[in-house]
Parts: structure tokens; sequence; C-alpha cells
């Protein structure tokens, strides 16, 4: 099934959900990991049902439910299967009348900038996930899910010393904003916006970046 474009998921009108960097994120505020480990048990029930279990991540905690839906391929990305997927599990939360936070969801991304992915792309996978194999496209992903992604940003060659490493946070595109202006009143600076909403690079009061990230304004 196709790739859906970034117009496609804004238009799917998703209330309880928001695309980060691959996948569909939701946020559920249970309050107890009884009800949290109930709804995770009817959220892959129901996934499982639709012959779309392997689209399904799920974490637990005390008092929140997230998942994570996507497809897998040679990419990881959002199809119309996903956005049925996500209004299906919408309908099991709200059987167990838990709160929607959308705007909680949140990715950290590592970046590396490489002219040659092709040539790290082998020892970032083999040294955090064992298998010297496991990049799909520009990214090294965990499947176990226990890691950030790691993504290698394409330059052209440079010298070591500069900066090659930043960290992408990913955020529901409501509150990219408030997210800047906290960072900036705690003694960061804005380094270049001229791609928000799509990312704005900050930096700390050393220099270090860091780039917020929303899926607007993407293919």
């Amino acid at each position: 099934m196709d790739r859906l474009t970034t117009q496609d998921i804004v238009d799917a009108a998703l209330a309880d959900w928001r695309k980060l960097a691959q996948r569909l994120h939701g946020r559920f505020r249970t309050g107890d990991p009884g009800v949290g480990a109930a709804l995770v048990s009817d959220a892959v029930r129901a996934a499982a049902e639709a012959s779309l279990g392997d689209h399904l991540e799920a974490t637990l905690t005390p008092t929140h439910v997230d998942l994570r839906i996507a497809t897998h391929g040679e990419g990881i990305w959002v199809t119309a299967d996903d956005v049925a997927l996500a209004r299906l599990l919408s309908d099991v939360a709200r059987r167990h009348e838990v709160t929607s936070v959308p705007g909680e969801v949140t990715q950290v991304e590592l970046a590396l900038d490489t002219a040659d992915d092709g040539r790290l792309g082998p020892f970032w996978a083999a040294v955090l996930t064992g298998d010297p194999d496991g990049v799909v496209a520009d990214t090294v992903f965990d499947p176990t899910g226990q890691l950030p992604s790691m993504w290698f940003q394409g330059t052209e060659p440079h010298d070591v010393p500069r900066q090659r490493w930043h960290l992408d946070l990913w955020v529901a595109p409501e509150v990219a904003d408030a997210r800047i202006a906290a960072a900036i009143a705690a003694g960061g600076t804005v380094v270049d916006d001229s791609e928000a909403p799509s990312f704005t690079v900050l930096a700390d009061p050393e220099g270090n970046k860091v780039c917020v990230c929303t899926f607007l304004d993407r293919g």
C-alpha cells in the first residue's frame, strides 16, 4: 500500500494521533496500570483481528499508554491501513474512558552528518542493534524499541572538528512553538528557522545544536 503524504495525514484529521518521524503516535492517560493493561490488551486484539497486528507497538506505564502505528517494508511509513487502525484504536480507547493527550507525544532521533552513510551505517547498526545489516533506508532502528532511531543526514565531506551529531526532537505541531520558546527562555538561541514548521535549529549556550521537528511541510 502506498505511503501517505503529509497532506493526506493532515486531511485524515486524526484527533487522537500525531505523525512524528515515521509513525502515528497516540498517548492515552489512564491513571491506573490496570486500566492501561486492559487498554493495551484490547488494542492488540483489535489490531490482530484487523490483520494489522504487525503495524502496532505499545508501551505501558503506570499512568499512560503510548501506541505507535506504521507500515514496515523497505522503510517505515504511514499508509491508509495505518489511518484505519488509528481510528479503530481511538474507538477502543473511548470504550475504556481514558483521556487522549496527543500534544504529549514525542520522539528523539539521533542525527549524524555524513557524506558516506553506506560506510558508517553497518558500524552503527552493529554497535546499536548487534546486526550490521540493520539499516533501513538511511536510518538504524532498534527492533526491540529500546533505543532511539539513528538517522544519517546527508552532507558534503567536511573536516572532523565540525559538529556532526545533533538530536532531532519530534513533537506534535501544536506544541512546537511553546517548546522552542521554553528553550530560548532557558538560554538557547535560534540558529535557523527558515524551514519551520518542518524543523527549527536551536543551540544551547555553548553552541550544541538540536532540531525541533514536526511532520508539517514535508512530502
